[in-house]
């Protein structure tokens, strides 16, 4: 019997949802990881995926899945980094179970993934967001249904799986009204709302009567709507609203964006960046720091207050290039 196929099925069943209990989208990435890992090393070795054992999985086969990835299958450099995390999560589970392997194991454990680039944060202004809010046909209840989607997410700032995994039972509209939801590493969150959220939710609410485990926002055939669907529709309303917004046409705005969009505008309203990072439910408090660096304004406002008393107003402006060539001489 290999040694890859004992070590892989405890990996999932009993790290990953036993101890570790991780969430259905930790293991559904890591899931997806390994079939391409096993597919490509099975390709590639000439031998079916059972097949395999730990010593096939050595460093140059990972660096060739990983540069795979990269070539053939476009993906980004944070795309491979997920891919490698999940490998390297592999392996270090295999180290004690796996002694005989421990020279490939290490090698592998020892791989480091490229380095990501950060790209800038796309976020809404208030004029966009309000042009999104107001794209949806409110005459229709999938319209309306929308509508209420978009504006939890441009106030709560939730992540996509947090907004589609939202429980009627999850909202809560009396005194202190909020919405609760479990977020990203299976923490409770919750978000409070705005009187402008409420009584949208009033609304919807009212109109979609059903029990408290219902989902929040559901499709057609009363199910929850998928990550597909609701990047879907955002992408539809954009395009709606981009016709009267023509600033929403040079932005790709992703459910994602939404988040960003909620993370600004506290930001905006003069909220301390540890708030921030609570309402994000984010791990580190660090990664709130995105947005600091995305905020052009409070650069300005800096840039304002760092300015020299005796100093003349206005901004910096380079010297002519060919006169500094000149000058230079």
């Amino acid at each position: 019997m290999t040694t890859l196929a004992p070590i892989l099925e405890p990996f999932f069943t009993k790290r990953l949802l036993a101890e570790r209990r991780a969430s259905p989208e930790t293991v559904a990435s890591y899931r997806t990881t390994f079939c391409l890992l096993l597919r490509f090393a099975a390709d590639r070795l000439g031998r079916s995926p059972s097949d395999l054992d730990i010593s096939d999985l050595d460093a140059p086969l990972i660096g060739a899945f990983l540069e795979h990835l990269e070539v053939d299958r476009h993906n980004s450099a944070r795309t491979r980094n997920v891919r490698l995390a999940a490998i390297h999560s592999l392996f270090a589970y295999a180290a004690l179970r796996a002694p005989e392997h421990a020279a490939v194991i290490q090698r592998v454990l020892a791989m480091a993934g490229p380095r990501a680039t950060r790209a800038q944060v796309t976020f809404l202004t208030d004029v966009e967001a309000d042009a999104l809010l107001a794209s949806p046909d409110l005459t229709t209840w999938t319209g309306r249904r929308d509508h209420a989607l978009l504006a939890v997410a441009i106030q709560a700032g939730l992540r996509l799986s947090e907004l589609t995994g939202l429980k009627r039972g999850d909202v809560h509209l009396g005194t202190g009204a909020h919405i609760q939801c479990w977020g990203k590493g299976r923490k409770q969150r919750v978000t409070p709302l705005t009187t402008t959220t409420i009584s949208v939710l009033v609304d919807w609410l009212d109109e979609h009567v059903g029990p408290v485990d219902e989902p929040l926002f559901a499709s057609r055939r009363g199910g929850p709507l998928s990550a597909d669907a609701v990047q879907h529709l955002v992408a539809k309303h954009t395009l709606t609203a981009a016709s009267t917004c023509p600033s929403l046409r040079a932005k790709r705005v992703t459910p994602h964006t939404l988040r960003h969009t909620a993370a600004m505008r506290l930001l905006h309203a003069g909220v301390d960046t540890t708030v921030i990072a609570l309402w994000l439910g984010h791990e580190r408090a660090e990664t709130t720091q995105i947005y600091l660096h995305a905020d052009l304004a409070i650069k300005e406002r800096a840039l304002a207050r760092t300015a020299p008393i005796n100093a003349r107003s206005g901004r910096y402006r380079p010297p002519d290039p060919l006169l500094a060539f000149l000058e230079a001489l």
